[in-house]
């Protein structure tokens, strides 16, 4: 008999729900507005002043009527097209990209899966694998690089947001696992970072429990050193009871525990979760123009409080056939994206095109209302794409892709003007925005130079 067998029963049970609660642990991750002390050599996420930059992607799906979206005019003479108009408010503050493609959301030798290319390819620069198996493979996404460079100054080192359920396996489109189409982010070639529908949840994982101006139980980092405390306690006593087998499983699940402990000092530092006046979310709303507006309220909130710099927001994955019955579409998204020239059908995705431009508006308001810790708003110090990974859904075509770069970008960034480019990667521009936010990358993705013109 094991050695481990021997083991007193409660003993056993007290461990095993340590060692079941500890690998089972979130990031504990929120911050409070940090003070602005400028350098002489900015570091990776802040502004040549030294405030905090932040970087934003929002996706839409299914492209867009090109006709009523890409601008009239180019260079700061031009003239938002009929489904853009709603951002005329905010036209010194963004500008319109005309001519990015993404080579690899193209078919080639793969075939059928433009949607799920789409989403995989546009924040990678990279071709998905196309299977629908474990061996999903495509890219480190462009969030996730940036988040690596300016994880030690904020506790979260990025915020993945959705309005669609997650989903990391099966097959979706055509062969591709549904991990290419719902995931926007990728922490590596393997690993899609899903994304979190839930505000209530995103709530609770920025702020605590807690109500605002309420006081808190103990915080996430008290209830995990708890937990760790009581974790090393067991095993101590556990040790010298279990076989050489048992042993080696016993040190590897303590390598683990300590690079939690790691991670507990490195939340510990920022201090005490942010208060904040905004109540906790109750729920998912039914509506999605709310339940849009709620994500991006939360988004805002997290850069204001400075809990993180980095963020992506799928509004809605790639080849969604979500209907839009407050707006008088009742046909799925997809299914009109595929008009075939019908007048009817064109009609209505413009409608579609409107709604979310209005609600990107609502997000650039909200962004340019608040103000961050320099007293600029957050716009003022953001880089905001707002983007798809298909331009005209019914042609399934990658190249000339809708592309808005929002935000000054702490006064990197050129906006006002609308860049009519040649074919040109739209990694270019990711490798432009890694290269403001302070990583000294010479490539990414399928790069051929920085976009120095935005």
């Amino acid at each position: 008999m094991a050695a481990s067998e021997h083991l007193p029963l409660l003993s056993r049970r007290r461990f095993l729900r340590g060692v079941g609660l500890g690998l089972a642990l979130p990031a504990f991750e929120a911050l409070l507005p940090r003070s602005l002390q400028a350098a002489a050599a900015p570091l990776p996420g802040t502004t040549p002043s030294g405030a905090p930059l932040r970087l934003a992607y929002l996706y839409i799906p299914n492209g867009v009527v090109e006709s009523s979206w890409v601008p009239s005019g180019e260079g700061t003479q031009y003239q938002l097209n009929e489904t853009m108009r709603p951002l005329e408010e905010f036209r010194s503050q963004f500008q319109i990209l005309s001519g990015l493609e993404h080579q690899h959301g193209l078919a080639g030798k793969d075939g059928g899966g433009d949607h799920a290319r789409a989403t995989a390819s546009v924040l990678t620069g990279a071709r998905p694998k196309k299977t629908a198996g474990s061996d999903i493979r495509v890219g480190i996404s462009v969030d996730q690089v940036a988040a690596q460079a300016v994880a030690s100054q904020t506790r979260f080192a990025s915020l993945e947001l959705s309005c669609d359920a997650t989903r990391k396996s099966g097959s979706c489109d055509s062969g591709y696992s549904c991990a290419y189409q719902f995931n926007l982010s990728w922490r590596s070639e393997t690993q899609p970072l899903s994304p979190e529908s839930n505000p209530r949840l995103v709530y609770e994982r920025l702020f605590g429990l807690h109500a605002p101006g309420g006081t808190p139980s103990l915080s996430r980092e008290q209830r995990q050193r708890s937990l760790l405390d009581f974790v090393r306690e067991d095993a101590r006593q556990l040790q010298n009871q279990l076989g050489r087998n048992d042993q080696q499983k016993l040190d590897e699940y303590l390598t683990g525990v300590r690079e939690i402990e790691r991670r507990i000092e490195h939340f510990e530092k920022f201090g005490p979760l942010p208060k904040v006046d905004s109540p906790a979310p109750e729920g998912t709303p039914t509506d999605y123009a709310q339940h849009l507006r709620l994500m991006m309220d939360l988004q805002v909130l997290a850069f204001q409080t400075d809990s993180t710099r980095v963020c992506s927001f799928l509004l809605a994955h790639d080849g969604s056939n979500r209907s839009f019955q407050t707006i008088g579409v009742s046909e799925g998204h997809h299914d009109l994206s595929h008009h075939q020239n019908n007048a009817d059908k064109i009609a209505k995705l413009r409608k579609i095109d409107l709604f979310y431009a209005e609600a990107f508006a609502y997000f650039l308001r909200k962004m340019r209302d608040t103000r961050d810790p320099s007293g600029k708003s957050l716009l003022d110090h953001s880089m905001v794409v707002y983007c798809g990974g298909l331009s005209d859904g019914n042609r399934h075509g990658h190249d000339n892709l809708p592309v808005l770069l929002a935000g000054g970008g702490g006064g990197l960034l050129h906006p006002g003007q609308h860049l009519r480019l040649p074919p040109t990667p739209m990694s270019n521009m990711h490798l432009q925005l890694l290269r403001h936010m302070g990583v000294p990358a010479e490539r990414f993705g399928d790069s051929t130079a920085p976009l120095a013109s935005i």
